[in-house]
């Protein structure tokens, strides 16, 4: 195969692994339109676009670590606490908003430092690792609202930005998108980012080009938690209060998100974009599926449907697949005349 043949399989590949969320929510829309023409309707997008972009925020920050091949649990416990620490350092007062912000920020950052550190450095289990984390993060929240939190109720500034409408969309959804743009714009057009990507797709490769994988995991689980404090903070000011199940929601939907949207579980491969888009489909199917009056236990039933769906048809699956049917079958080998090919 010529060198542009081969250029044009490896897009066509890349191109089909992130194609299955858009159709699929293209579709989703469509089937609403004919069972729940309500779930399209303005007063229900002013829900799910702001939701949605708390989702794809965490999902973002999941994605950075499954890029580096790993996952973390940590980000229900991440989210709980610095709901918490907002209320508590303020003291519920806007004077303290920007401390208890910048308490939350560091908080993401210290808890994916130390995930960063037993995995990457260590290299201890990360399913493991991000759960007892995650678990110990969650316990010391439970236990920081009960003795040192006074009130629920989150700083009136903040819940009077996040019920800002620039353009009559919520401004959560603005500045998710903003992030969202930033995320991919420096993974796709930065040295940094094209070396992290590299690294994630061939660990090996990458050290013996000179590269320190070790320090890209940890930065992977590091900017993953400032992600998760971000996603924090915008749901605090939504919800304007903070209870104990604050952050509860987003142990594994992040993750499907994330792989629903076709990023490659190896590591590597990932696309902002899409995973912002698989974010919007998985909370507009659960909208769609409260208008339909669906029982809680049937919701269950059809997201983990969808679900299970998406991941049949990710992204390694539609690339390999792909993959196969573009590559040309290798021509055999024809032997010299007069010779016999089965001669020992």
């Amino acid at each position: 195969m010529s060198a542009s043949g081969r250029t044009f399989v490896a897009s066509a590949v890349v191109a089909a692994r992130f194609l299955p969320v858009w159709l699929a929510t293209a579709v989703l829309a469509i089937v609403a339109a004919i069972v729940a023409p309500a779930a399209l309707q303005q007063a229900n997008w002013a829900y799910v676009l702001p939701y949605m972009t708390i989702l794809a925020i965490a999902a973002l920050g999941q994605m950075l670590v499954i890029m580096q091949a790993g996952i973390d649990l940590s980000t229900p416990g991440v989210i709980s606490l610095g709901g918490n620490l907002i209320v508590g350092v303020s003291v519920g007062s806007n004077h303290g908003l920007a401390l208890g912000l910048l308490a939350c920020i560091c908080l993401g950052a210290g808890v994916g430092l130390v995930n960063g550190v037993l995995v990457g450095i260590l290299r201890l289990n990360p399913l493991i690792v991000t759960l007892a984390v995650g678990q110990i993060v969650l316990a010391w929240s439970l236990r920081y609202s009960r003795k040192v939190t006074n009130s629920s109720q989150v700083p009136d500034a903040l819940s009077s930005w996040a019920a800002q409408k620039p353009l009559g969309i919520s401004v959560v959804f603005w500045a998710g998108a903003a992030i969202t743009v930033a995320v991919a714009l420096v993974l796709r057009y930065t040295a940094a980012g094209r070396r992290f990507q590299a690294v994630g797709a061939n660990p090996r490769a990458a050290w013996m080009a000179g590269l320190h994988v070790r320090t890209h995991v940890v930065f992977a689980y590091t900017a993953a938690g400032i992600l998760y404090g971000v996603a924090a903070i915008l749901l605090a000011g939504l919800r304007t209060s903070v209870d104990p199940t604050f952050g509860a929601a987003y142990l594994i939907v992040p993750i499907a998100a994330v792989v629903i949207a076709g990023a490659s579980l190896s590591g590597g491969l990932a696309s902002a974009t899409s995973t912002w888009m698989a974010a919007l489909a998985l909370t507009f199917l659960t909208q769609m599926l409260l208008i339909l009056g669906l029982s809680p236990a049937m919701q269950f039933v059809v997201y983990g449907a969808a679900i299970i769906v998406g991941m049949l048809v990710s992204g390694d699956r539609v690339a390999s697949l792909l993959g196969r049917l573009l590559r040309p079958s290798e021509a055999p080998v024809a032997s010299p005349v007069g010779m016999d090919v089965n001669t020992s």
